[in-house]
This record gives structure tokens, C-alpha cells and sequence, in this order.
């Protein structure tokens, strides 16, 4: 039976004692001052989200004021209190499921067809799922029995009550109900245009691009798009055009995940608006396009970088995200260990020569390269980037962006960038004989050269340059260090487990017997299911040696400079990367899926 007992701080804080969530101390202090933190958070919401604005009822609940407290969990290793873990402990008291609300897997239909948006807005009600005439509402507060009664009667539906977290709830009234209530609403007026008379639709369909993509209804769902993206760490959207439908994807944690899938009509309105906002041309749908958005994300700039391609159904949209908190970041926050990051800190403080970072698209190189940059930009420092496209605009660098079709491209730019008395150069790629030659030029001038190729480990970037007719004395003269990397996911602190390894798992990673527990992720909320939140770099760093620079003299095999650098104290990328899984940083699968 359900207690009416009011849900106070109090009461919430003895559930949560009860539950070994919290301890007697931290009770106390809860009781001492959460009258004054809910005041604060009133206040703090007050001046944040007017009521005319949001429509959203602006109470406070336990959940919210235990949770601003960040209390530390007894025995769990550091882990916080969320709002979550309050709701769902509140809700086994309360004998109620507690749901966690994923709002781009709800059901439209479900949700207009049972609670209007005045009424949602109101009350903080969400419809979550519907099974034999029931419906399962999600509530922030489980004691609103008149409202959801007077539901029952104008909807004629029985209910079934499930607790959520308040924050949980509010996104969903605010973004869910506008992003879906946009698509709808911009679909249900294209279905009226469609029926228009011929003469009538001729009128129509002057100036329809821009009438497409300004129609309030589409830009507001690119703009919950957008946010929804922000909020779920997503570092690309991709927006593809299918036969029926157009689907939209976010890469969160390096994955893709399927979110939505749209109205086949809505594809060429969203895709014109988010051209229009990244100037693009909206009228040339046949060739490639690429552009750029500047915007603003909880009280920092964020840049998005547009790319546009024309595939089968019509135009492909891929936005990357960059958040500059990690383009650019402390050094010694990007996953180096002691003496990698040594080594590379001790190549970037050198005055002239070339340092490489080398991998894959997508192995974290630029995030390296202007996390350098950072380090050592300052009045007394000329630092000149050329790139393709520019990544983000930092004001402290002179960055130039490579235009094919003005003649300005790695190699001609080079001998240019050399007459502006830079101090440090970063060249995006080096892609051919001439841009590499050119930046031997520079490191042999007195520069500073960084820069990146697509090579698989540090010692064959050394092969890489030979093939590219560089000659053997001028690598040993002008390249100070090599650093090949990738980026593997971290697991889950929320859901952290532990597991042996199997035999035949042992001989793989060739570990011995006392080498065999590791770490793995469940699946929970937080990382919505998959084990991982988060990633981190791992760093193979070569140093040319003078043993290296000798061998350089002579015949040149990858075995032989592979053989000169593990006898200099190369840790490759395999080593590093099960370092950090008997640490219990990543898992097993991941050190095979990044490593090979």
C-alpha cells in the first residue's frame, strides 16, 4: 500500500539510511540544512527559467536537494549520490517501479494521444508505455492523485504510476515534447501543401527552400536536435536519407546509436536549415559542401563542423561536434603514463625538428596537436597552423584553413607560412613528398614542426617516410619524436564489475596466471546500456635514439628499427592499452577491438 506520508528530505534521507546510501552523519547534516539548499535551488531556477518561458512547474523535490549535496556513497570508492540513485531507492520504498526515460525511444502517439502538453507541463507527467489498456505514467510526484484521476476520466484509461527523476522528467517536457511536437507539426503541414491545387502549389513553391527551412516548426527540431547531441556527449550527428525514412545517429564513445527516425518529407527542410545556419549554398544539392556553425552550450562556445554529401536517397549531413574543454585539454589528462609523457613533454620544449603524431581518423591526433599548442602558445610565441578544414578558431593561433580551388594546399602554403616568421608550425597532414619535404625545410630552418600521418605504429612512420622519397639522413636530422595513439573506451564507473580471465584469454593477451582479474561494464543508465562512458588515449612514444639515427645509415627494415626501439624502452600500443585493463581503466573486448 502506498504511503501518503509527504516525500520531505527527512523522510528521503531515512529511506536512503535504510538503504546504506548514506550514514547517520550525513543524515544530520541533511537535516540541518536542506531547508536552506532547497531555498538556493528555488531561487537558482527561479532566475534561470521563467515560468513564461518554460511552462514548467518549478518545484523542488528531496531527490534534487539531497543530490546538490554530491554525498559520497559509504564503501563505494569515491562514487556521488545522483538524483537517479535517490529516485529509484525513493520508489522501492514506495513500492512503485522506478523507470529511467530514454526520450528519443518514446512512442509519439503514446504520448499525444494520453497527455496533453499543458497537462504534462503541469504536473510533470510522461506516458512511457502502454499494455492492455494501461498506461504506465512516469511522475516526478507520486501523490497527484486528483489530477491523474480527473486523466482517467477524459482520456477513459486505467494507469499504472512509475517514479522518475525530476530532471529526467523536465527534459522530456521541454525537448521531447518539442522535438517531436516540431517534426509533427512540420509534417502535418507539408501533408496540407501537398493537397494544394495546382495553381495554388505553383504560388507555394516560390522561394520553397527558404520557406522550408525557416518554418519555425523545423528549425526548432534542429535546434532540440542539436541540444539533445550536447547533452548525450555526442562528438558527430549523421542525418541519412533512406528510402521511406530519413534516420538520425549519434556517435557517442566513438559508436553510433540509432535515436530517431524521421518523416522522408522532413529530410530536405531539416538538411536546407542546417545548411542556411553553416552558410552553405542550399540551392547546389549535387555536389559535396562543407561549413561551419558557431553556438553556445551551458555558458561555453561549441563549434560544429558541417559536411554534406549526396548519396543515393538524397543529401548525407554529418555535423562534428568540437567542445573545446576536450580539443583542449592538460596534457597529462589525455591517458599518457609517466614515461611517455616525459618523453613527449621533452619533444615539444625542443626549439626545431618534427614531431608526429600518427593513426587513424578518429584516434584523438587533433586533440593531441592543439593540446600541445596550448602548452606552448604565448605572446613570445609565433604559432601557425594550416589545416584541413581548420578543426575550431583559436584566437591564440594564426590558422589557416587549405582552398584547393584559391591554390592554397599543404605543400604551396608552406614556403608562405615560412616568410611569417612563425615560430612553430602545425601542418594538419602530411600527405605528400612535397608537404613533407617542405616541413623538413622548415625543422632544418629552426622551426618547431608538428604534424600528423596515417600510419599504424610509430616505427613503421619511419617506412612512411621513406616511401615518400624523404632521404634516410634527413629523417635522422629533422624527426625528434614519434607518437602513435588511439582512444579506447572507459568503463562505466556506475556499473563496474569484476571477472577472471579465461585460459585461452590469458595466452591471447600473453598474460601469466596471476595477471587474470579484470574489469567490465554491466550496462545501467548512465551509459545507456553499453558498459562505457567515456574515453582515454593511449600513447605508444618513439624517440630517434642515436642508435636509431645510425641504423638510418644503413639498410633500413621495420624489424630492425622495431627491434632498436623496444631496446630503447618502447611500450607499444598493445602494452599500454592492456595496462590499462588490468588497471581496470577499459576491458578485455575493447583491447582487441582497438589494438587488433
Amino acid at each position: 500500500m502506498l504511503s501518503k506520508q509527504p516525500l520531505t528530505v527527512e523522510r528521503v534521507g531515512q529511506i536512503l539510511l535504510a538503504k546504506k546510501l548514506i550514514t547517520a552523519d550525513q543524515l544530520s547534516d541533511l537535516k540541518v540544512k536542506g531547508d536552506a539548499q532547497r531555498a538556493k535551488l528555488q531561487k537558482y531556477q527561479e532566475s534561470t527559467f521563467s515560468r513564461k518561458s518554460s511552462q514548467v512547474q518549478l518545484i523542488i523535490t528531496p531527490a534534487e536537494v539531497i543530490s546538490s549535496f554530491s554525498l559520497e556513497i559509504p564503501n563505494s570508492n569515491g562514487r556521488l549520490l545522483t538524483e537517479d540513485m535517490i529516485t529509484e531507492a525513493v520508489a522501492g520504498e514506495l513500492g512503485l517501479p522506478y523507470v529511467k526515460i530514454d526520450p528519443l525511444k518514446l512512442d509519439m502517439d503514446l504520448v499525444t494521444r494520453h497527455v496533453p502538453r499543458p497537462f504534462a507541463l503541469r504536473h510533470l507527467v510522461v506516458p512511457v508505455s502502454e499494455q492492455a489498456g494501461t498506461v504506465t505514467m512516469a511522475v516526478v510526484d507520486p501523490f497527484i492523485d486528483e489530477a491523474l484521476e480527473d486523466l482517467k476520466k477524459a482520456r477513459d484509461i486505467k494507469i499504472r504510476l512509475a517514479l522518475a527523476s525530476k530532471s529526467d522528467v523536465v527534459k522530456i517536457v521541454r525537448e521531447f515534447y518539442g522535438f517531436k511536437a516540431s517534426v509533427k507539426a512540420a509534417q502535418a503541414e507539408r501533408e496540407i501543401g501537398n493537397d494544394l491545387g495546382n495553381l495554388e502549389q505553383y504560388v507555394k513553391l516560390k522561394g520553397q527552400a527558404e520557406i522550408e527551412s525557416s518554418d519555425q516548426h523545423i528549425t526548432s527540431a534542429v535546434e532540440y536536435l542539436f541540444h539533445y547531441a550536447f547533452d548525450q556527449r555526442a562528438s558527430d550527428i549523421h542525418i541519412e536519407p533512406k528510402r521511406d525514412e530519413a534516420a538520425v545517429r549519434l556517435r557517442i564513445d566513438g559508436v553510433l546509436h540509432h535515436i530517431h527516425s524521421l518523416p522522408k518529407a522532413l529530410h530536405a527542410p531539416i538538411t536546407s536549415r542546417i545548411k542556411i545556419m553553416s552558410r552553405m549554398d542550399i540551392s547546389e544539392k549535387r555536389k559535396p559542401q562543407d561549413g561551419r556553425i558557431k553556438t553556445a552550450y551551458n555558458g561555453k562556445e561549441i563549434e560544429l563542423r558541417v559536411s554534406t554529401m549526396p548519396v543515393a536517397f538524397g543529401e548525407k549531413v554529418v555535423i562534428r561536434i568540437f567542445d573545446p574543454d576536450l580539443l583542449m585539454q592538460d596534457l597529462d589528462n589525455l591517458g599518457f603514463y609517466p614515461r611517455e609523457f616525459q618523453l613527449y613533454n621533452s619533444f615539444i620544449q625542443r626549439p626545431n625538428g618534427i614531431i608526429l603524431v600518427t593513426g587513424p581518423t578518429g584516434s584523438g591526433k587533433t586533440t593531441t596537436l592543439y593540446s600541445s599548442m596550448r602548452v606552448l602558445a604565448s605572446p613570445e610565441v609565433n604559432i601557425v597552423t594550416v589545416e584541413d578544414p581548420i578543426e575550431m578558431v583559436i584566437e591564440s593561433f594564426n590558422q589557416v584553413g587549405v582552398q584547393p580551388a584559391a591554390g592554397v594546399d599543404f605543400s604551396n602554403i608552406l614556403p608562405t607560412i615560412l616568410r611569417q616568421d612563425p615560430d612553430i608550425i602545425m601542418v594538419g597532414e602530411i600527405r605528400d613528398s612535397e608537404t613533407a619535404e617542405h616541413a623538413i625545410q622548415a625543422a632544418l630552418t629552426g622551426h618547431l614542426v608538428l604534424s600528423t600521418l596515417h600510419t599504424n605504429d610509430s616505427a613503421s612512420t619511419i617506412i612512411r617516410l621513406l616511401d615518400l622519397k624523404i632521404p634516410p639522413f634527413l629523417i635522422a636530422s629533422t624527426i625528434v619524436g614519434i607518437v602513435a595513439q588511439r582512444l579506447v573506451r572507459k568503463i562505466c564507473k556506475s556499473c563496474k564489475k569484476e571477472r577472471l580471465l579465461s585460459d585461452t584469454e590469458l595466452s591471447n593477451l600473453g598474460l601469466p596466471a596471476t595477471h587474470n582479474r579484470v574489469s567490465f561494464g554491466e550496462g545501467c543508465v548512465e551509459c545507456r546500456g553499453t558498459g562505457y562512458k567515456g574515453r582515454t588515449g593511449i600513447f605508444e612514444v618513439l624517440e630517434l635514439s642515436d642508435r636509431m639515427r645510425a641504423a638510418l645509415a644503413g639498410e633500413v627494415s621495420l624489424k630492425a628499427l622495431y627491434d632498436i626501439a623496444r631496446a630503447d624502452g618502447l611500450v607499444n600500443l598493445r602494452q599500454v592499452a592492456v595496462r590499462k585493463m588490468l588497471e581496470g581503466v577499459t576491458t578485455y573486448e575493447e583491447v582487441f577491438a582497438v589494438t587488433g
